[in-house]
């Protein structure tokens, strides 16, 4: 489940299979030393704290967020990152242009879905919180394409225990060095995060998350991705879809494509089955080695190609003839689906560690799924085709 903090922040602890990322620079633009370090840790050293670790102060946000720290109301404020909230000091005006960005993007893919879909329509609930930020969840069920689609947007700031920061980046016990132990790590999030589950066997499923960090000392970094979970392989829709996200990779940096790609192949990866969740896309973490403006250029781009990489693939196998067989390994795939979300992915963790909005957080998981005891797929069958590609990832252009 993605979370909605992402939401997310979508899986837990890092795998060995992940590749090292060295320390990279953090910035502070509003208030405070806005000297760079590379690590929280040089942060520490520089400013004189106890020998026994950084503790948090008296202003510090508080230590529990809450699970009914959330207020429903009619309408969400025109802005969810205000100055004066609590949370780390930081880069304001980026926090403020990310919100505007997804915002805006939440917006026109609900739209696009909803003409795909031709009846269904997104119900929205906008949520705030008194120590700042907020969120507005989109779900649309029922439809008569999709059986369930959310697009969750939310703004968080507060405090987190350390393990949560492990948690919700590769990089997490690096970040959180210099930290008295036990000491909440004071954070900033914001992203959206979307999963949309189609009817039809043939469509695949599709989830997408792009969010901007900040926490205690001036580290940021930008994450995210979109990933494609079809039930059977169609090697026409994996290379549109794999293809749109290389073009928008290769307009920013020709190797971001084969480095995101196979991040994806690694993060997606069902541990105790051996088999990825889907058939991949791109998933970036930790992204903080350029200008911010530029992490942010790229988010966006990705964002916006959502509909585009997906939308026709959709709209081509929505009306498909499927045989109940067919139905039924679709709704067993989908158990595959709640299985990585519920023990591995980055932002249903990240979310129950911080006490995020549990409707947002479970907004990811399929309205039904299936599971039988020790299925085998017939060999030479398209099921075992797909099951193929989820064990040995392909290149699909």
């Amino acid at each position: 489940m993605k979370i909605s903090l992402v939401f997310f922040f979508s899986a837990l602890a890092s795998s060995d299979a992940f590749a090292t990322v060295t320390p990279r620079a953090s910035l502070t633009t509003r208030g405070g030393d806005s000297r760079l370090f590379s690590t929280t840790e040089e942060k520490k050293e520089a400013t004189e704290a106890p020998a026994e670790g950084k503790m948090a102060g008296d202003d510090a946000p508080p230590v529990q967020l809450g699970w009914d720290t959330h207020q429903a109301v009619d309408e969400a404020p025109s802005t969810l990152v205000r100055d004066s909230d609590g949370g780390p000091e930081g880069n304001y005006p980026m926090r403020s242009k990310f919100e505007k960005m997804i915002r805006e993007a939440q917006v026109s893919i609900t739209k696009g879905i909803e003409e795909i879909d031709g009846e269904g329509t997104f119900q929205e609930d906008c949520w705030t919180r008194e120590n700042g930020g907020g969120g507005m969840s989109r779900v649309l069920t029922g439809g008569k394409v999709f059986e369930k689609a959310g697009v969750n947007l939310s703004v968080v700031y507060g405090s987190m225990p350390q393990e949560a920061l492990q948690a919700a980046t590769e990089r997490g016990v690096d970040r959180a060095k210099g930290m008295a132990p036990g000491e909440r790590v004071p954070f900033f999030a914001c992203g959206l995060s979307s999963v949309m589950h189609p009817k039809n066997p043939f469509a695949p499923t599709m989830h997408f998350n792009y969010r901007y960090f900040e926490t205690d000392g001036g580290v940021w970094w930008f994450g995210g991705g979109t990933d494609i979970t079809p039930s059977y392989v169609d090697e026409d829709d994996m290379k549109h879809f794999h293809g749109t996200y290389k073009e928008i990779c290769d307009k920013h940096d020709p190797k971001y494509y084969e480095e995101f790609k196979a991040w994806a192949d690694r993060y997606f990866v069902i541990k105790h089955r051996g088999e990825t969740r889907g058939l991949g896309g791109i998933f970036f973490d930790d992204q903080n080695n350029k200008d911010p403006e530029e992490h942010f250029a790229f988010s966006k781009d990705a964002v916006n190609a959502v509909l585009d990489a997906y939308g026709p693939i959709v709209t081509k196998h929505k009306d498909d003839e499927y045989t109940q067989k067919q139905k039924e390994w679709q709704l067993m795939r989908r158990g595959r689906y709640v299985e990585f979300n519920l023990v591995y992915d980055r932002g249903t963790v990240f979310g129950l560690k911080t006490g995020g909005r549990i409707e947002s957080i479970l907004m990811s998981l399929p309205e039904t799924a299936r599971w039988e005891y020790d299925h085998q797929p017939e060999e030479g069958s398209p099921e075992a085709d797909f099951i193929d590609a989820c064990k040995n990832p392909r290149e699909w252009v």
